[in-house]
């Protein structure tokens, strides 16, 4: 039987990068102190995984879970009286944009950068902030979509616990950081977030479709 082909993403290494055999993901991280690593099943998990962080998939299993149909029967079928939002960013950090629109028609509502440099944990929360804002000024009682429990996380304690160091290329990211955690510090909201269940419904609708 031929060995399953693995993908192996290095977030801290020397070079960091995506490699395609145990060999190469070993010489990057030869002697790189707290070096960060992980494999996968497919190249598009591992681009995927790339281009968010570490932290989103320290000491997880990465092999996929196919749900049973009475697991798909209890999530159900995605409210699409809602809106969702997504963030892409090419790179860790790196070039970083989101996006949020309407779930059941797919119409884009808002949708901010692309931005010099940032993270998609960043984008995410960005996203979240701007999308329970855009709803309050609409008065509206849609809930809101995200794929991402690190955002929901932050958002729930009104701050984002990023790790990118602030620069000069990232100082408008850091920007709408300081407006999202004072509007969130600020404000009151109804609007419910609820998760975007991939594992059932696919891809969340605001993806920006660069697996």
């Amino acid at each position: 039987m031929a060995k399953k082909e693995k993908f192996y993403v290095v977030w801290f290494g020397n070079p960091a990068g995506i490699f395609g055999s145990w060999k190469e993901c070993q010489l990057s991280i030869k002697g790189v102190k707290g070096a960060q690593y992980k494999s996968f099943e497919s190249f598009a998990e591992a681009k995927t995984a790339y281009n968010k962080e570490y932290a989103d998939y320290k000491g997880k299993n990465t092999k996929k879970k196919t749900l049973t149909k009475d697991q798909l029967a209890k999530i159900g079928e995605p409210n699409l009286f809602s809106i969702a939002v997504d963030a892409a960013s090419s790179g860790n950090p790196g070039i970083m944009e989101y996006r949020g629109i309407d779930t059941q028609t797919h119409k884009q509502l808002f949708h901010q950068g692309p931005f010099q440099q940032g993270t998609n944990n960043v984008g995410e929360f960005l996203a979240l902030v701007h999308g329970l804002a855009y709803l309050q000024k609409q008065k509206s009682d849609r809930i809101l979509y995200t794929d991402s429990r690190i955002a929901m996380g932050w958002i729930k304690k009104k701050k984002c616990n990023t790790k990118l160091i602030q620069s000069a290329k990232n100082k408008k990211v850091f920007e709408l950081i300081s407006r999202a955690e004072f509007w969130l510090k600020n404000n009151t909201y109804t609007t419910t977030i609820v998760k975007w269940e991939t594992k059932a419904w696919g891809e969340i609708p605001a993806d920006f479709g660069r697996k």
